[in-house]
């Protein structure tokens, strides 16, 4: 499942008024998704080569492809 899959799901099961007007999904899910791979790159560490940061740095770079939708989330 991707991640926009899942945030659809939510709000299509939410009491959102705008879920029935056209394209309103995409409405929503578009700034969420855009807040969270800003928020998350936020944390990507710059500038060390620790073990710690480097862990870090995967786990970023994994929670903005499936964020972008390149790749699934774990089941």
């Amino acid at each position: 499942m991707k991640f926009s899959e899942l945030l659809a799901t939510v709000i299509q099961r939410s009491e959102i008024p705008l879920r029935f007007e056209p394209g309103a999904l995409e409405a929503i899910t578009k700034p969420v998704i855009e807040m969270l791979e800003a928020w998350v790159s936020a944390h990507v560490p710059k500038g060390s080569d620790s073990e710690f940061h480097a862990g870090q740095r995967a786990l970023a770079v994994r929670l903005l492809a499936e964020l972008e939708g390149s790749e699934n989330l774990p089941e």
